[in-house]
């Protein structure tokens, strides 16, 4: 546990995100190694040329290899750079990838911890945090071995140079451990609550509409922004530990530069070293000071660390396992349920469900608001996973079928649908039905007010304005265009006028005919219209029969209805 008392995070993601663009960062890892290979050689050539004027002699070969190691250096510098921006740019849009096919194959429950604008957040900016930190961990890590490398030249040169670079070195390197430990936890918490901030910017963004009418818009501002002052405060927090650590860190390492140097002088003065070999002491400090002079880099790479746990939290939530197996026989398309649960967070939406819904027949499902009615949509067609029981079509469980077989067999049409595609056409046709795109159109009411549209179906979906009626028509045509053995209209004509929803009902059961249909309903007229009403009450299925016999024996019935009147 961390000192908010939250799980402690893992540390250290990155080395994950290499093998996401696994030859450009070997080729940034590569560029940087020989570059950092050369600056270890540079030193002796330069104390060889050095101890060579002082002598009265020149060195040729050593000036030409110094020169030589000069232009390998810059040379592999520039090409590392091309590699490096290869290499961040590549794990980023795989990152981005993997984590848009994670986020779909959640599915509807596995994102419910989720907010829209926080998934958002996540996908834009964290993880091109992360993957541009890629090349500064291979930068990082070889520095590591560069310092190591100067180490040991400062031991070679003199014993007593390695052995108080040491002395400095152990304090310094327990100062950036905690330095990196500290910023990512706080970073972490920052980043949180931006995300937090997101998710309701997003939500106020989704209901502009309401804010503007109802006058509330400074009361919105107040609550999309109500997490700022602990946002403010995370990054204070981050910026203390930097600052608190960060002096101490400078101060370790000016000390210990001083009394390394100084024991280099003292040897020159003793004639134990010479001037050259002062030289050599001096650049290879430098060198072996690399890693330890780190200070901004390891702040960068615990702001990565902790933009990467947010990416690699969402893409470590269990996905539902395919089914691989046999794909079962097809069936007219009988749809049941077996004391289904369910539960959103703590409460219980569904509690032990049991219903039948007969191959061919219509099946309307009503309720009061959070009786699960949606809830029970989306888990027919295999949307949701009950928590407990199973949902069966012809008798073969849901998980025993595969998800390209379910997609097909069931199609579904929403209250508030999205319409994808680029054109109206596409729109309806999303899903698979493209052949059958103007008959769907016909039966939903949709096809008089499309062939209005400047350029009919090819009209871009940018340049149709749609009612909200309009717009759910053509998700209904959409479904209908899917042409599955099982609908499930979730108040799919919730938004039509009474006489445009008569006409789309009445082309529904010709139509339909023969087609399984599971239809949640909150007008009278629309659960008069089916075979059977199911009436959600308490997580269960209060009652199973015709509408006219519910309406008739059962006062809680008509109660869910308000004041409509029968149909």
């Amino acid at each position: 546990m961390d000192e908010t008392g939250a799980p402690a995070r893992d540390r250290f993601r990155l080395p994950r995100l290499a093998v996401l663009a696994p030859l450009a960062t070997a080729g940034s890892f590569a560029f940087e190694l020989v570059a950092q290979g050369a600056s270890l050689l540079m030193p002796l050539l330069l104390a060889d040329v050095v101890d060579g004027v002082l002598d009265g002699r020149t060195a040729p070969r050593a000036l030409a290899l110094l020169a030589g190691l000069l232009v390998l250096r810059v040379a592999c510098e520039a090409a590392g750079g091309l590699a490096d921006t290869a290499a961040s740019t590549g794990v980023t849009a795989r990152l981005r990838h993997r984590f848009t096919r994670h986020v779909l194959a959640l599915g509807i429950g596995g994102l419910r911890r989720y907010p829209p604008g926080d998934l958002v957040a996540r996908l834009a900016g964290n993880t091109s945090a992360a993957g541009h930190a890629v090349p500064a961990l291979a930068y990082m890590a070889l520095s590591a071995l560069t310092t190591l490398g100067g180490l040991v030249a400062l031991w070679l040169i003199d014993w007593r140079l390695g052995a108080v670079f040491l002395l400095g070195a152990l304090p310094s390197t327990y100062l950036l451990r905690r330095l990196t430990r500290d910023v990512t936890d706080r970073y972490a918490r920052y980043l949180d609550l931006l995300g937090a901030i997101s998710g309701r910017l997003a939500d106020a963004l989704g209901g502009s509409r309401t804010i503007r009418a109802s006058g509330t818009a400074g009361r919105e501002i107040d609550r999309v922004l109500q997490p700022l002052p602990d946002l403010r405060a995370a990054g204070v927090r981050t910026w203390d530990t930097q600052r608190a650590i960060a002096w101490k860190i400078d101060t370790v390492i000016t000390v210990f530069r001083v009394g390394v140097l100084a024991v280099a002088g003292a040897g020159v003065a003793a004639g134990r070293l010479t001037p050259g070999d002062f030289l050599a002491a001096a650049m290879y400090l430098s060198i072996a000071l690399g890693f330890l002079d780190q200070v901004d880099n390891l702040v960068t790479l615990a702001e990565a660390d902790a933009n990467t746990e947010r990416v690699t939290a969402l893409l470590d939530e269990p996905v539902a396992a395919a089914f691989t197996g046999r794909e079962p026989p097809a069936g007219p398309g009988s749809l049941s349920f077996h004391g289904v649960g369910l539960r959103h967070d703590e409460r219980i939406v569904l509690d032990g469900l049991d219903l039948q819904v007969e191959a061919g027949s219509c099946v309307a499902v009503v309720g009061r608001s959070g009786s699960g009615k949606s809830s029970l949509a989306l888990l027919a067609g295999g949307l949701l996973t009950p928590d407990e029981g199973e949902v069966r079509l012809d008798g073969v469980p849901l998980t025993r079928i595969p998800a390209e077989r379910l997609r097909r067999d069931f199609a579904y049409a929403f209250d508030r649908p999205v319409l994808l595609g680029a054109t109206v056409a596409e729109a309806v046709a999303y899903g698979g039905g493209g052949e059958r795109v103007r008959d769907a159109a016909r039966t939903a009411s949709a096809d008089e007010f499309v062939q209005r549209l400047p350029d009919g179906y090819d009209t871009p979906m940018s340049a149709a304005p749609l009612s909200g009626g309009e717009t759910q028509r053509l998700g209904l045509a959409r479904a209908l265009a899917a042409d599955g053995k099982v609908l499930v209209l979730d108040d799919a004509t919730s938004g039509l006028d009474t006489v445009t929803e008569a006409q789309v009902a009445e082309a529904l059961t010709a139509r339909l005919a023969g087609r399984t249909r599971l239809v949640v309903a909150h007008r009278a007229s629309t659960a008069a219209r089916a075979d059977l009403v199911a009436w959600l009450d308490g997580g269960r299925v209060r009652a199973l029969g015709p509408h006219r016999r519910l309406w008739t024996e059962e006062p809680g019935y008509r109660a869910v209805f308000g004041g409509e009147a029968d149909s």
